[in-house]
This record gives structure tokens, C-alpha cells and sequence, in this order.
């Protein structure tokens, strides 16, 4: 049983993998060749995974609904959420730049955009004393939005 949660855990953290390069092709232009050797995966892999999601040349489309496991603040701390495609991915990866503006500038502007918002179905924190008791707790963590496999489980 062990052996088998490791090997979904890989192919979970494959799946993610395969997101970031789609996400760096979408974000900056990169060829899929490009993208991937970036991301340290083979690109035959993720055309296995995003086939849909890659056009004639490796081109990357627009959009998509893929399912994506991201972490997304909670009044507890970060907490994993299934997201459903690259629209609200951006999004949520716009709102945790936002507070990480807010920290270390202390100008919430960038946060009433996101008022009475929620992602994945979880409500988003907006509120600067509440993100500021979040991370003096240290209970925020800004750096990686994707969940890992044994964090989503």
C-alpha cells in the first residue's frame, strides 16, 4: 500500500509539473521544449498529461478547466483546495501577490480587488489584521501556491 500512495504521489507531482510548464508557456511565450527542459520534465510527458491543452507545434491554448490541488490561506493557515482551471489558478496566484504586497508594503489596496471573492470554493481573506496575525504565526506561506501530494491527500 505504501509503494502504491508513492507511485500516485509521483504521477501527482508529474500532473503538477506538467502545470507549471504549461503555465510558463501561457506566461512568457516559451516553446514547449523550452518550458519543459525549464522545469526539469520531459516534454513527451507533458503531452501525455495536457494533450488537450497543447495546439499543433507545441503551442500552448489560452485557457483551460483542469483540475489544479493549490494552497489558498484560511484563518488556520494555508490549506490545500482543488481549483478548477487556469483561469482561477491565475487568479489565486494574483490574490497571494497582492498579500504578499500587503506584507511587506503594508498597502492593502491591492487587496479590496479580491472583497468578497472566494476560490475553490473557500472565501478570501482580505482583511489586513487578520493576514498580519496570520503571518506573524507563521502560519502563511507565500512561496508555492501548488499543494504537494502528500499535503492534498
Amino acid at each position: 500500500m505504501l509503494n502504491g500512495n508513492r507511485r500516485r504521489g509521483n504521477k501527482r507531482d508529474t500532473y503538477n509539473r506538467s502545470l507549471h510548464v504549461l503555465a510558463r508557456m501561457r506566461r512568457t511565450g516559451a516553446s514547449l521544449t523550452t518550458a519543459a527542459q525549464e522545469e526539469h520534465i520531459d516534454p513527451r510527458t507533458v503531452r501525455k498529461y495536457l494533450k488537450a491543452e497543447l495546439r499543433d507545434r507545441g503551442k500552448a491554448t489560452k485557457a483551460d478547466r483542469r483540475r489544479r490541488d493549490m494552497l489558498i490561506p484560511t484563518t488556520v493557515g494555508n490549506a490545500p483546495v482543488t481549483v478548477r482551471g487556469s483561469r482561477q489558478a491565475s487568479q489565486l496566484g494574483k490574490y497571494m501577490s497582492a498579500v504578499s504586497k500587503y506584507l511587506r508594503t503594508g498597502d492593502g489596496e491591492p487587496l479590496a480587488k479580491f472583497q468578497n471573492q472566494s476560490i475553490g470554493g473557500q472565501a478570501l481573506i482580505t482583511d489586513p489584521n487578520t493576514l498580519t496575525v496570520l503571518a506573524e504565526a507563521g502560519a502563511l506561506t507565500l512561496d508555492e501556491i501548488y499543494a504537494h501530494p502528500e499535503s492534498s491527500s
